[in-house]
Parts: C-alpha cells; structure tokens; sequence
C-alpha cells in the first residue's frame, strides 16, 4: 500500500459516499480539488455548492473544473461557509467537505477560525440526509497555530452518540503536527 495523504484518505470514503444525482457542499473551496472530486460523483442530476471568501479559490476553482471538463452541476460562491444553510434544505446533503486552515499557495494570514469553522460544522449537521458524510481535514501548527484545532476537536467529542458517528484518524508517527482527518457520519 502506498503513502496516502489527508486529502487521498478522505476522498476514499467521499467516493463511496457521494451518488449521482446527489446534492454536495464543499465548505472552503481552495483551490477546487473536492469541488472537482464531488462534481464528477454526482454527476449532471447533481450538484455541489463551493464555498470561499478569498476570491484567489474561486478563480482556481473555476479554472480547475473547466480545464477537467467537470460536469455544469456546480455553484461557485465568493461567501462564507457559515451562510450554507441558505442554500440547500435541511436533511438533503450526501455530503460536506471541510480543509481547516488556509488557501494552499495563498495568503496565510486569511485561514479559518474556531468560531466560523464551527458556526458552519453545526449548520452542516442539520443539512446531512440521514447516512450523510461530512469529511474533515484539520490542519494546525505553524502559520495556523492550534486553537481551531484543539476547538474543534473538543466539539466533535461533545456531538451526540446517538446522532453522529465521529471517527478521528491519527498520521501517528508524523511530526510537525500533521494533519487529522476526522469524519463524522449522519445515523
């Protein structure tokens, strides 16, 4: 088996989520690779709304879907991932995607914080159908520092059992505080 990164361990499961004709939301855009990813899942009966405030992720994105030929089943918006709930209706979501941090190749001083990141995650769970998928890469240290990290993993610990299902992965033996993939399973 080969090395897998964050974003290759969460697209795995996102693969066996996400169906044709199913409605996606990829929280922070970036640089558009889980926009791609769900497009082309769910297909021209689909759609996935994508979500940045940097105007940066909304060119790459755009630029990255057109060069893949991606499916017209997208919706590109230059606004926060706090305001998803005004998009889709609640319980109609196959599946959320989330990268914590910041724009790779961008300014590190516009990354995402504890009290957006988590405003959003809480919204996200009403809009998840039931057996609905939210992937999550938390990204700390360096530029990013650890209060969103340690924020959010103190949430994800407090969700109801009987709801969610929060599975948390480790890169164990990684230093530099590498990044968790965590996902957190509608029931």
């Amino acid at each position: 088996m080969k090395a897998v990164q964050i974003t290759g361990w969460c697209a795995r499961f996102i693969r066996e989520q996400v169906q044709p004709g199913d409605i996606c939301i990829d929280a922070t855009m970036g640089n558009g690779n889980d926009t791609l990813l769900l497009s082309s899942l769910c297909g021209k009966d689909g759609h996935v709304f994508a979500f940045d405030i940097q105007e940066a992720a909304l060119i790459n994105t755009r630029k990255r879907l057109m060069e893949a030929d991606a499916p017209q089943n997208y919706t590109l918006l230059l606004e926060s991932h706090t305001n998803i709930e005004h998009y889709v209706d609640p319980g109609t979501v196959s599946c959320i995607t989330f990268n914590l941090g910041y724009l790779p190749g961008g300014d590190h001083t516009k990354a995402t914080h504890a009290d957006t990141s988590i405003a959003a995650l809480s919204k996200s769970l009403d809009l998840l159908q039931k057996g609905g998928l939210i992937s999550l890469c938390i990204y700390s240290g360096g530029d990013s520092g650890f209060e969103e990290r340690n924020a959010v993993l103190a949430w994800l610990k407090e969700l109801n059992p009987h709801k969610y299902l929060v599975i948390r992965s480790d890169y164990y033996n990684r230093p530099n505080n590498p990044p968790i993939p965590v996902l957190i399973i509608r029931q």
